[in-house]
């Protein structure tokens, strides 16, 4: 009897130390932004993301999952997205799987414009995202809410029909940024704002990426949108799953080294990883420490590091 009960109690110890030691969960919330349109990061290693639209989604989730195994970091990564949409078609449409758990952490972004019909203004794009936090904090009141304010698209601002016409390229990154804070402000359970417009901005002004895809890009820069000067290419994806994972994990995105191994599996040169990874640093660091990269870090060399899980 005695040998019965403590194997009992065993099994329920072990349950109990299985249960403590399961990965944190992280949901992303978004849009093409986040799913990859136009790159190759569409569909990347959608085998180790869970797509609860099932469309066989990787997108910028994939590479946070990447990033966080070579890391040593264990995540259970899930995404919802649809492209073209706010805040809103999630709470109408979606609840059936963005409510059906207590996420431990979401990364979530709205339209590119805030509000597609009245371009930059913050008010509705607030009141919807409102409504979506008060519903995954209302799930786990304990859950960390990550805002990333996405960055400025080229074809509202060269084209004479664009509404930032005539402003610098930083000038929609910047206002998109605002209407993020405004939400920040008054949204329960936001830990922070992935700043991705503002490192694509930095980017652009430390010469690491052209400014302008209308007028050819010069040599030695990347273009960080893809062909439609909207949606992000594979390196500006890259830079925005670079600033989610160092935002959200604490982590310097520069210890991943410029031999990362997705910014090899997607073409990207060891010099482009590596600049694009000081560029994330550099803007996440702005207003506070962050975790510095262990000293004598070397890039992921085992093919162990880059294989798929």
């Amino acid at each position: 009897m005695r040998s019965a009960l403590a194997l009992v109690a065993m099994v329920l110890t072990g349950a109990a130390a299985a249960q403590a030691q399961q990965a944190p969960s992280i949901l992303f919330i978004g849009n093409s932004f986040t799913f990859g349109s136009g790159s190759a990061v569409r569909y990347y290693r959608a085998n180790t993301v869970t797509d609860l639209n099932d469309e066989g989604i990787g997108g910028v989730p994939a590479l946070f999952k990447s990033f966080a195994d070579q890391s040593g970091l264990d995540y259970d990564v899930y995404l919802e997205t649809r492209g073209g949409s706010n805040f809103d078609f999630h709470v109408d449409n979606k609840l059936d799987v963005i409510a059906n758990r207590p996420w431990d952490k979401v990364v979530a972004h709205g339209y590119s414009t805030l509000d597609a019909d009245k371009p930059g203004d913050p008010t509705a794009f607030v009141a919807m995202g409102v409504r979506l936090a008060e519903v995954l904090h209302d799930r786990n009141p304990a859950v960390e809410i990550y805002l990333t304010a996405t960055w400025s698209r080229a074809d509202k601002t060269y084209p004479s029909d664009g509404p930032w016409h005539g402003e610098p390229i930083e000038a929609m990154a910047l206002d998109v940024r605002a209407g993020y804070d405004l939400l920040a402000a008054e949204a329960p359970g936001v830990k922070s704002v992935n700043p991705v417009g503002e490192a694509w901005t930095r980017a652009m002004q430390t010469g690491v990426a052209d400014p302008n895809p209308y007028d050819g890009i010069d040599p030695e820069k990347l273009d960080l949108w893809t062909y439609d000067h909207y949606h992000a290419s594979t390196a500006g994806y890259y830079l925005e799953a670079l600033v989610i994972f160092g935002n959200v994990t604490g982590v310097d995105p520069r210890a991943l080294g410029a031999g990362e191994c997705s910014g090899m599996e997607l073409g990207l040169s060891g010099s482009q990883v590596g600049a694009l990874q000081q560029v994330a640093y550099d803007q996440l660091t702005v207003k506070g420490p962050m975790t510095r990269a262990p000293a004598g870090a070397t890039p992921p060399r085992r093919a162990s590091r880059c294989a798929v899980r």
